[in-house]
């Protein structure tokens, strides 16, 4: 089966490492404005981490463990790291899935975020999270930045 999940995942998450890249100054990562909770180093931190944990852990059973406090609380990771973090995660994606199959979209996904529905659902739903955050983070870029 040609997997378009995968591909748009891939697609975007190399959106979210340009993104990261283009930060001028990378102080900036970590700088909100007024109104703004999070910073664009801490979205990055919760993208990776969500997206390992619903992917690599739950469908793919890899043995990632999440930190989700350590997501909104680091406030001074290198943006080297924020990248390898993505990079890492493509791969995540690309393994798990890339040769995924019709039944296996099909089947219920293992836990209950939204109520139980099935792991394409779920797939669809932490694509459209991702994007939520990547405007974000492209938003704030430009805010900071200019």
């Amino acid at each position: 089966m040609e997997n378009y999940i995968a591909e748009l995942f891939e697609r975007d998450l190399l959106k979210l490492r340009d993104e990261v890249k283009n930060f001028k100054d990378e102080d900036n990562l970590w700088r909100k404005e007024d109104g703004i909770s999070n910073s664009a180093g801490t979205l990055v931190l919760h993208l990776t981490g969500s997206l390992n944990f619903c992917i690599g852990t739950t469908i793919a059973h890899n043995g990632y463990v999440r930190n989700r406090e350590l997501e909104f609380s680091a406030t001074d990771i290198p943006r080297e790291q924020l990248i390898a973090g993505i990079e890492h995660l493509i791969e995540v994606i690309k393994t798990t899935l890339g040769n995924i199959t019709r039944q296996q979209l099909d089947e219920t996904y293992p836990l209950e975020i939204q109520g139980q529905k099935s792991t394409g659902f779920y797939l669809v739903y932490f694509h459209g999270h991702l994007n939520y955050h990547l405007g974000q983070i492209n938003y704030l870029r430009r805010i900071l930045e200019g």
